[in-house]
């Protein structure tokens, strides 16, 4: 039947010109091998600028050795600040209980109410999710522990090898399920007046409901009912009036120039900083090295990587150790004006070519728009 046709447009890689900040040739697939068959054949190329994907550097080196390669810098800043994420959830339950030793938010409360909001469903139990996340992690450490590999795990838990290496390389439980259940949600900036209204005795989720949707609120009415569910049981605390920062929001905070930092944002930050050395430490690498790429100076990179190592930060180690696998790239891309926004610029420009051919765009069609409408 023609509905069992196939409709999308094939997967393509582009080249793009710099200096004349257009395309110059588009190539079918996602593999390295035309890249380098394409950069053979053109001698004249001085420079390549690229993410960090392993096959694409070897395209460069094998068809083009004369060539300087250079490593975007956008690309390496966000490899940075998914080290400092999975930092910051590892050290997360540390911040937790600055804040609720804070006045007003419990006294002298040792550590935060167990368990805490997000581990729990709307009948107050652990959440599947949960059990599962602890489950797996207790399972693959205890494989890791027996010298097993991570393939050999993955084969026998039957679960995902990239999964597998991330319970694997966790710092602790604490760190896997922090990015589970401390998801930012559109029920948090109104959870304090719940709590109040359910102080004054108002039990009704969908009049409650009502009310927040009133003040703005623009979620489902599922999170409201699971919030009075739980509060009616017992199960969770007051919204304390400081309340502990979200892992993602801290990650933010710790990459945002100080200069940027919202006024409020900074006390906050200056609280994260005191109860916890290692997001001090952590701050601290990201700031010299923010310094670094906007200085374009990256003759100052082998002293950073070399300095990481000193903390027990072992997700900025692996960054670290990480970078020394494409070093002289990555120096040319922290020292030199080049970098692929140009080609990101057009990629966007191609992506919208391929939605408005598609299910009618074969190859050579596709590729003589994208290199005609420039």
């Amino acid at each position: 039947m023609r509905r069992q046709r196939r409709q999308g447009t094939p997967e393509l890689f582009h080249m793009v010109d710099l200096e004349a900040r257009r395309p110059v040739e588009v190539l079918p697939g996602r593999e390295a091998s035309p890249v380098a068959a394409w950069l053979a054949a053109h001698p004249e190329v001085e420079i390549v600028t690229r993410d960090r994907a392993r096959a694409y550097a070897e395209a460069a080196r094998t068809g083009a050795p004369q060539a300087r390669q250079i490593v975007d810098r956008w690309h390496v800043w966000n490899n940075l600040t998914e080290a400092v994420e999975k930092t910051v959830g590892a050290h997360h339950g540390c911040v937790k209980q600055a804040y609720a030793e804070l006045p007003g938010n419990g006294g002298e409360l040792a550590v935060p109410p167990e368990p805490p909001d997000g581990y729990l469903d709307v009948h107050g139990r652990e959440r599947a999710m949960v059990m599962r996340t602890r489950r797996r992690y207790a399972e693959v450490q205890e494989l890791v522990d027996q010298g097993r590999s991570l393939r050999g795990i993955s084969r026998d838990l039957n679960l995902d090898y990239y999964a597998v290496r991330r319970y694997a390389r966790a710092a602790g439980l604490e760190e896997l399920l922090v990015a589970a259940t401390h998801r930012t949600t559109l029920l948090d900036a109104y959870k304090p007046y719940l709590y109040e209204r359910f102080s004054q005795g108002c039990h009704n989720a969908s009049l409650l409901f009502r009310e927040i949707q009133a003040q703005g609120y623009q979620g489902s009415a599922s999170p409201v009912d699971r919030y009075i569910r739980l509060l009616r049981k017992g199960s969770i605390a007051p919204p304390p009036p400081r309340a502990t920062p979200k892992p993602r929001k801290i990650t933010a905070w710790i990459m945002t120039h100080p200069d940027n930092l919202r006024p409020d944002d900074a006390p906050d930050l200056q609280q994260v900083r005191e109860a916890c050395p290692e997001l001090d430490a952590t701050l601290r690498h990201v700031r010299s090295f923010a310094t670094m790429m906007r200085d374009l100076r990256g003759d100052r990179l082998p002293a950073w990587i070399d300095a990481v190592p000193e903390e027990s930060l072992p997700h900025l180690h692996r960054f670290a150790h990480g970078l020394g696998y494409d070093l002289d790239a990555i120096i040319a891309g922290l020292s030199l004006p080049w970098n692929s926004g140009q080609a990101e610029g057009q990629n966007t420009r191609v992506k919208l070519i391929k939605r408005q051919s598609y299910g009618r765009a074969n190859f050579d069609l596709l590729r003589k728009r994208i290199l005609l409408r420039t």
